[in-house]
């Protein structure tokens, strides 16, 4: 019998779904423009089984791909599970294998020393494969048309480590993809591993580095010249903690943050730390440099924003939570030890998003989810005029991260659509809704309706119609 805990994380919105369907022409409400022609990729962490423990964080579940396509003004939609090894071992059990987040002390004696993958976090297309990401492992590939998993994907053999970030970026002037993978030299160890992969799949150049502690390396940022890291201390446990039955990370709230800066293509030694008081950070919506001043555009908090990653034997706690799209700043043609930070919106919100086209480059145009408190909504954040524009949602319809698609390959920075799924928590049917992007206010001018329910994603990206053809496989 299959049964999940009777727990928040596993009812309503939040339920699993399990579903792998084939939707042709879903329910439009208003119009979707003809000109928009890609498809829109998210993944969620979906249980394919109920957990062997039912206390763990929630992103601890099975990766599931959905592709919505949209073509000549309609939208269908795919969703696969990631066949991840992890998976196969499940599925051929019939029930949870593995125990808890990053926890192999926890798994059952049968899968002891198999990878633990899940590819639930991030998916985008490189090289001509679809990558399920997930930062304590290689990546997935898939068949960006079927959903049809490839296997494990090691750029052709040349992945420079055991694991490669779910936030890697493609630099749209190259096409190169830029990742990096920490705990490099094994689990918890200080070690990672900045690398940039050509446009055929294959990774050039690779630099090593230690971090001050082990931490959960995230997130970074890119920019034409520097590749710049936030570090900041959701530190391991270690083993012992482990065992203990302590979750993975956790927060704490003596340690100092930073700003790591490398140059693009130099080595490990050319790194420089910034030091900072302590400070929260996770998201990145974009960097680029002036000269030798590297600025680093993330969603910062004076506390912890993560309910799972508490300070061990200290509950959890939002007051005080003041998350705001944020300006790091470091001059690397100074003898300062320190980054500079500047409040770029007083929107509270995370998820951060901008144009990908403008990705490593100043910009203008960000998007973002505000769901502190009460609010539950979508924000546009105009860098050159200082101002933000809000879309409120309904308080039952919790909204997901952002995805800007472009109205043309030549179109201005921000001239095109949001798209952005969300579940009604009264209906529990989820949704997607499709904005003017710089006109939020107007609302949804079309809203694509899904017969069923999806579990919440966390990440996402957009891809060219061109990008969406069988024939781009390597």
């Amino acid at each position: 019998m299959v049964k999940f805990p009777d727990l928040p994380m596993f009812a309503g919105v939040n339920a699993p779904s399990r579903i792998e369907a084939e939707v042709e022409n879903l329910e439009v409400i208003g119009e979707i423009p003809p000109e928009i022609d890609g498809a829109f990729y998210r993944v969620a962490a979906d249980h394919q089984f109920p957990p062997r423990f039912a206390n763990d964080v929630p992103f601890n579940a099975d990766g599931l791909v959905s592709m919505f396509r949209f073509k000549d003004g309609r939208v269908s939609l795919k969703s696969r599970y990631v066949q991840t090894d992890r998976w196969k071992a499940e599925r051929a059990a019939g029930r949870a294998l593995f125990g808890r987040y990053r926890n192999k002390w926890t798994d059952d004696p049968s899968v002891a020393g198999m990878n633990r993958n899940l590819a639930n976090t991030n998916v985008l297309i490189h090289a001509g494969v679809l990558l399920a990401l997930r930062e304590d492992s290689p990546p997935v590939a898939m068949d960006p048309v079927t959903l049809e998993t490839i296997g494990n994907w090691t750029f052709h053999g040349t992945l420079p480590g055991p694991t490669c970030s779910a936030h890697c970026k493609i630099d749209p002037e190259t096409g190169y993809l830029t990742g990096f993978g920490f705990a490099a030299k094994g689990d918890f160890s200080k070690d990672v591993v900045y690398f940039e992969v050509d446009p055929q799949g294959r990774v050039v150049h690779e630099a090593w580095f230690e971090l001050p502690y082990y931490e959960m390396q995230h997130d970074f940022g890119v920019t034409r010249d520097y590749v710049a890291f936030p570090v900041v201390p959701i530190k391991g446990v270690g083993d012992e903690g482990l065992k203990a039955g302590h979750p993975h990370y956790a927060w704490d709230p003596n340690e100092d943050s930073y700003m790591a800066v490398l140059p693009r293509f130099g080595r490990g030694e050319e790194i420089r730390w910034f030091r900072n008081p302590n400070q929260f950070a996770s998201h990145v919506m974009n960097a680029f440099n002036e000269g030798s001043k590297v600025h680093l555009d993330l969603c910062r908090s004076s506390i912890n924003l993560f309910p799972f990653f508490h300070e061990v034997g200290k509950p959890w706690s939002p007051v005080g939570m003041d998350v705001r799209l944020t300006r790091w700043t470091a001059d690397m043609a100074s003898n300062a030890d320190s980054f500079e930070s500047t409040t770029l919106s007083e929107f509270l919100g995370e998820f951060p998003r901008n144009d990908d086209r403008y990705q490593t480059r100043p910009y203008r145009h960000g998007w973002m989810l505000g769901f502190f408190g009460t609010r539950n909504a979508l924000g546009h954040v105009d860098l050159k005029t200082g101002e933000t524009e809000v879309w409120e949602a309904a308080a039952t319809m919790p909204v997901q991260e952002p995805c800007f698609i472009p109205r043309g390959p030549g179109a201005p920075e921000g001239d095109g659509w949001i798209v952005q799924a969300a579940t009604d928590a009264q209906t529990n049917l989820t949704e997607l809704n499709l904005f003017e992007a710089t006109n939020l206010a107007k609302g949804p001018i079309a809203t694509i309706k899904l017969p069923f329910h999806m579990k919440p994603a966390y990440h996402g990206s957009w891809a060219d119609g061109s990008l969406v053809n069988p024939s781009g496989l390597v």
